[in-house]
């Protein structure tokens, strides 16, 4: 399930590069900023705020990829480039799968 949600290679790449102990701080740096981020673009869906959707949409998708959580950083990248007059937004979708990819990234910083 792991491999679906979190390319693993990507995080492996990102532990050699950085070092584990700094890949681990970066990820629990986005762990706690991503609640955050979700939070905004379900304001500027609520405000109708186009750019600020987009934006906030944009921050979880770079950020995302930065781990290799593709699943995230998939439907964070559909977000980005639909517009907010496009119904249904996938926000409780994308809630869910935020859910799973912590749950993911979790299980691979502790192993």
């Amino acid at each position: 399930m792991t491999q679906d949600i979190v390319n693993t290679d990507t995080y492996a790449e990102l532990c050699e590069a950085m070092g584990a102990d700094f890949a681990a701080e970066l990820l629990d740096t986005f762990m706690d900023e991503a609640p955050t981020m979700i939070a905004t673009l379900k304001t500027a869906v609520a405000e109708q705020d186009a750019e600020g959707y987009r934006r906030a949409a944009h921050s979880i998708k770079s950020n995302a990829e930065i781990f290799g959580a593709t699943a995230l950083a998939d439907l964070s990248r559909r977000m980005e480039l639909t517009s907010l007059s496009d119904a249904p937004l996938p926000v409780e979708e994308l809630e869910t799968t935020w859910s799973d990819t912590q749950t993911a990234l979790r299980a691979l910083r502790d192993e």
